[in-house]
């Protein structure tokens, strides 16, 4: 039997979350549910690896921890506790410096860097809910990449919102303004694009 928040319409929390069936994967935005996609394209997970490997790598040995999906992360308005939080998202691949943000479960709180990998299915709500809820939990900087384009759309904190956004193609290296130090290097990752293209013979 498919979780309730499939087939009804209300109010969901974390609480009703937790009660739903491992195998049916969705997100939770105040309060509405959003079923996740059928698993994504290959050259989806190979940009999300891609950029997850190249952020963890450069941060090994400092305060903030890189993850990849699925982790979730919780995001309660001001005086929500866990049950009546009715935001739960699972970025692509994200960082957290405060590590009194991490429990077993996952996440509580906005990372400092956010980043989305764009699908057909996802873009819009990407684009749109996602960056909504990012920007009022406090992320520090939110990238949208697109494995097609090969473009990233960059929104950055200026007080208490997003400024931008900045669009910027895949090439040469974009520096993380959040994280001191650490750029993404996209020659690697439009290689990687290029060879399961070419595999696929598109």
């Amino acid at each position: 039997m498919g979780s309730p928040a499939l087939h009804e319409e209300r109010h969901f929390t974390y609480r009703d979350y937790l009660s739903w069936p491992d195998e049916e994967r969705c997100e939770l935005i105040d309060g509405v549910v959003y079923a996740m996609s059928p698993a994504p394209l290959l050259n989806h997970q190979s940009l999300v690896g891609e950029l997850y490997h190249q952020l963890r790598g450069q941060l090994e040995g400092k305060p903030c921890r890189a993850f990849i999906a699925p982790v979730d992360v919780r995001l309660p308005k001001e005086g929500q506790d866990d049950d009546h939080t009715d935001t739960v998202v699972q970025p692509d691949v994200f960082v957290v410096c405060d590590p009194k943000k991490l429990d077993a479960r996952g996440v509580r709180g906005g990372p400092d860097f956010v980043i989305e990998v764009l699908s057909s299915k996802t873009a819009a709500r990407d684009h749109l809910e996602k960056r909504r809820v990012y920007e009022r939990a406090g992320v520090r900087e939110y990238w949208l990449v697109h494995p097609t384009d090969h473009l990233a759309t960059i929104y950055r904190r200026d007080g208490a919102g997003f400024v931008g956004p900045e669009i910027l193609p895949f090439a040469g290296e974009t520096s993380v303004d959040v994280l001191p130090g650490i750029v993404i290097r996209w020659e690697p990752i439009v290689a990687s694009l290029d060879e399961l293209a070419a595999a696929a013979g598109e």
